[in-house]
Parts: structure tokens; C-alpha cells; sequence
């Protein structure tokens, strides 16, 4: 299973981008999705998570309210739109797949899969 992650960027506080990250291989029909992000000197934390069907979905609560997960398994993509950016939602994001998955996943350890991560730079 590879899994690419675009969509990152520069953008101003108040601003919004939309993530992108597209599974292709194997990836069989049941799987849960994530977005975690890295910050320099940080951990690795979670920003959201999706069940397989997209019924089901985890918000940290720092980025509740502005920032939505969708899938569209028709096209093995899975979505993070992030509305009202501030300068503390800089990292690199990464998406993440877990095989079987019938919940969102909270814990990067169990996750299988990772992508490369992408930039998003938000300026104040």
C-alpha cells in the first residue's frame, strides 16, 4: 500500500487548505484513516481519524469545529479540510491507514501505513 499525501502550502492565519491523501495497492475495502501532524521538536499527534465507512470520526480538540475528515472510498482518498488555520496548526501532516479498521484510530502505533507527509506552513 502506498499512500500520497498533497495539498500542504503557505497560507495566512483565518486561511483554509484542503488535504488530500490517495491509497493505491492493495489496499482492500475496510481500512480507518488518520491525520496526525509533526511539529519541529514535537511529537507525532493526531489530528483525526475515520472509521472505513466514514461513519465515525475523532477530532483532536484543538482543531474541533474547524477542521473536517471525509473519505471517498471510490476513489481510496481520504480528506482533511482545515478551515480557520492558525499559526499553532503548523507541521507536516501525515496520513496514515489501518487495515481492518472498523473505528477511527487514535493511537499512531497502531496504524500500518504512512505516507511521506506534507507541509502547511500558516503565517500570522
Amino acid at each position: 500500500v502506498q499512500l500520497q499525501a498533497s495539498g500542504g502550502g503557505l497560507v495566512q492565519a483565518g486561511g483554509r487548505l484542503r488535504l488530500s491523501c490517495a491509497a493505491s495497492g492493495r489496499t482492500g475495502s475496510r481500512y480507518g484513516m488518520g491525520w496526525f501532524r509533526q511539529a519541529p521538536g514535537k511529537e507525532r499527534d493526531v489530528v483525526a481519524a475515520i472509521s472505513w465507512r466514514g461513519g465515525y470520526t475523532y477530532y483532536a480538540d484543538s482543531v474541533k469545529g474547524r477542521f473536517t475528515i471525509s473519505r471517498d472510498n471510490a476513489k481510496n482518498t481520504v480528506y482533511l479540510q482545515m478551515n480557520s488555520l492558525k499559526p499553532e496548526d503548523t507541521a507536516v501532516y501525515y496520513c496514515a491507514q489501518k487495515i481492518g479498521s472498523r473505528w477511527p484510530i487514535t493511537s499512531a502505533d497502531e496504524y500500518d501505513y504512512w505516507g511521506q507527509g506534507t507541509l502547511v506552513t500558516v503565517s500570522s
